[in-house]
């Protein structure tokens, strides 16, 4: 662990600067424990808007690129509703990723047995539940074009958004979903709308094509993304990894995460191709929102940012102990039962943002 790490730090708004703290916190007892996390910090998103004008500086961008991990909070907000389009908090997400090709977004959905009764199904549905979706994240609909909102003329307007996909866009990510079942469950479950969308259809054509080629020793199926959905409310613990589109990804993780109890216990990991000098660019970030209903009340559940935090340990910095450590901590504080608000059971006294961190930290601590 002797070479420096650099992690750009872009807390964002809402509840974003309060789950962030946790993290800090973390960085400097690894750096305790002889790790070298060298940290930077900088605005994104609304708060990016009210110090740059832009939701997304340049300068802030030229930090991203340079560094080996960004840390993300949250972005978004009631304040900029009426930003300008190209302006607005969740456009700079769209920026970071597509400027940094961050291709491919891990999404991890795991049910700690402590948290079982939290979830939205019965206890028997999600017991040992550990689905990771792989989203392809810089192509889809939320970039193809055209894209816009025409005037039609006679007092009508029309929305429009173009869904296009490439071989090699569809390759990459669809490789990272059969890399990663080789160290799982070995299944691989492929998800689109090829029975009425003609980038479906490609879609499951390329994947069952670099399958033969390069995969077969991993289990392939494929299904619709409608049926997906169903399925992950019937029957959950019969995928193991599911790689999808932007646009599906989106929907079905966040379906995935009322199955672990809480948008606040869901972790992300956006990751892209390694360069010619071996340096992949990285950015972890909760699934969650702003939350600005409860931003600055110490009510936000900071275990998603402490998860990722903990994928950035094992993902691009080499460190699966300490990634195994931490997620153990967050089990064992769970374990004790101390919640947050959103995964608080009938009885229990919420404790608070801060107090939750200080906990796993604690965890962490007494091994």
């Amino acid at each position: 662990m002797s070479k420096a790490h650099n992690i750009l730090i872009l807390p964002g708004d809402g509840i974003g600067p309060e789950v962030m703290e946790p993290i800090k916190k973390l960085i400097t007892y690894f750096n305790s424990k002889g790790a070298t996390f060298e940290t930077s910090e900088d605005v994104v998103g609304g708060a990016g808007y009210d110090k740059y004008g832009t939701s997304l500086d340049d300068s802030t961008l030229a930090k991203a690129k340079a560094a080996d991990v960004v840390m993300l909070g949250a972005v978004g907000g009631p304040k900029w509703d009426k930003v300008d389009y190209a302006k607005r908090p969740e456009a700079a997400l769209l920026k970071l990723r597509k400027e940094l090709d961050l291709f491919a977004n891990l999404r991890p959905a795991i049910v700690f047995d402590a948290l079982i009764d939290a979830s939205s199904l019965k206890p028997e549905y999600v017991r040992g539940l550990d689905i990771m979706i792989v989203r392809e994240l810089c192509g889809g609909v939320y970039f193809g074009e055209p894209r816009g909102i025409f005037d039609l003329g006679n007092g009508q307007r029309k929305g429009v958004n173009t869904q296009v996909y490439t071989t090699s866009e569809i390759h990459r990510v669809a490789r990272v979903a059969f890399e990663l079942a080789r160290k799982r469950g070995n299944k691989v479950c492929s998800c689109e709308k090829g029975n009425v969308m003609e980038s479906g259809r490609l879609w499951r054509e390329e994947v069952t094509a670099l399958h033969a080629a390069e995969y077969k020793d991993v289990e392939l199926s494929h299904m619709y993304a409608d049926a997906a959905a169903m399925v992950l409310l019937r029957n959950p613990k019969s995928f193991d990894v599911i790689v999808t589109d932007n646009l599906f990804g989106d929907i079905l993780s966040d379906e995935a995460s009322m199955l672990t109890g809480s948008l606040g216990m869901l972790p992300s990991a956006s990751l892209g191709a390694p360069d010619a000098n071996g340096k992949q660019s990285a950015m972890y970030e909760p699934i969650h929102g702003s939350a600005p209903d409860i931003a600055g009340q110490d009510k936000a559940n900071p275990l998603a940012t402490i998860l990722s935090f903990a994928m950035a340990l094992k993902y691009s910095f080499n460190m699966p102990k300490e990634c195994a450590a931490l997620e153990r901590a967050v089990s064992s504080v769970l374990e004790a039962n101390i919640r947050t608000g959103d995964i608080a059971a009938a009885g229990v006294k919420p404790v608070g943002t801060q107090a939750m961190g200080d906990a796993v930290l604690k965890a962490l601590i007494a091994g």
